[in-house]
């Protein structure tokens, strides 16, 4: 019976599978007739799942609600419905939504963002007008961006730590379900805390920085296009029930003792990267290895 039924939802997991199959989900029921769901993520990046679950019988579903799993690469142990006591072994219906970000993400809107260019630099904030071409031909009705002036050719720094999702050329190839937005020229990062950032205007050297790899706060991961002084940054992250994307309004580092703000587009900008922000998201291994701290 518990086989017969493994085999029955097993049907239903291989029909929820998203992003050109990049995340599975399976339930496999044990010797004692518990049901263990676990997820198994193909994209070399963290992905983000939101399960589900309902019209249980013979069980119980004790995780929080929704139920979102950031899933690291290849297999991950998602949770167990135990079956009830003298019961038959659990039922249910279920249905899995993947993201690229966080759609529950708890943003902490005053933490310190690095202005992204090499320390004693002095750049100037612009207002963006639009960000056409981010979000295919539909547009998004609502966005926030922030913009810089600076030399061609200058060096781009992370404004915190991230994983490399995405890094595009002057042409996007590939299948488009997998993209994480429609711009060229640009680099998008996952953040520790779920929101994604592109960095647009940039080329990058796939010699020094790959997708998957971490990145570090003020760490270089490109350069300023040749001919071009603009440079565009967003901070988003997905909804859970919508899809409409959410955009954060960032505070950058305007001092060598950490203090930082929303930018002014009235005046220029020194940039500083005090180590008390660069190591705020590092374990401490990393701080002995990057920083010198022990």
């Amino acid at each position: 019976m518990v086989r017969k039924l493994l085999f029955l939802f097993i049907g239903v997991v291989i029909c929820n599978v998203s992003f050109a199959q990049l995340v599975t989900v399976q339930a496999d029921y044990n010797s004692i007739g518990d049901c263990v769901f676990s997820a198994t993520n193909n994209a070399k990046v963290p992905m983000y799942l939101h399960l589900n679950i309902a019209d249980l019988e013979n069980t119980t579903f004790n995780e929080t609600l929704p139920y979102i799993k950031r899933l690291t690469l290849g297999y991950n142990n998602l949770f167990t419905l135990q079956r009830d006591l003298d019961a038959d072994v659990p039922r249910f219906n279920y249905e899995i939504k993947t993201f690229r970000s966080n759609p529950t993400a708890d943003v902490d809107l005053d933490f310190p963002y690095l202005i992204p260019f090499e320390e004693k630099k002095t750049v100037q904030f612009f207002d963006v007008k639009n960000i056409d071409g981010f979000w295919g031909t539909e547009g998004l009705d609502s966005w926030y961006a922030v913009g810089f002036h600076t030399d061609p050719g200058s060096s781009v720094l992370a404004c915190r730590n991230g994983i490399v999702t995405e890094i595009v050329g002057k042409v996007r190839t590939g299948d488009s379900r997998n993209w994480y937005h429609t711009w060229t020229n640009c680099i998008t990062l996952l953040h520790p805390d779920g929101t994604l950032i592109c960095y647009h205007g940039i080329a990058c050297d796939p010699e020094k920085i790959a997708v998957g790899d971490k990145v570090f706060a003020g760490q270089n991961i490109g350069e300023m296009l040749p001919g071009s002084n603009e440079l565009v940054v967003l901070i988003f992250h997905d909804s859970l029930y919508t899809k409409i994307l959410s955009f954060i309004i960032p505070q950058f580092v305007l001092s060598p003792d950490g203090k930082h703000d929303i930018l002014n587009s009235t005046v220029p900008y020194q940039v500083y990267h005090p180590d008390a922000v660069v190591g705020m998201e590092m374990t401490k291994k990393e701080k002995r290895k990057y920083l010198g701290k022990q």
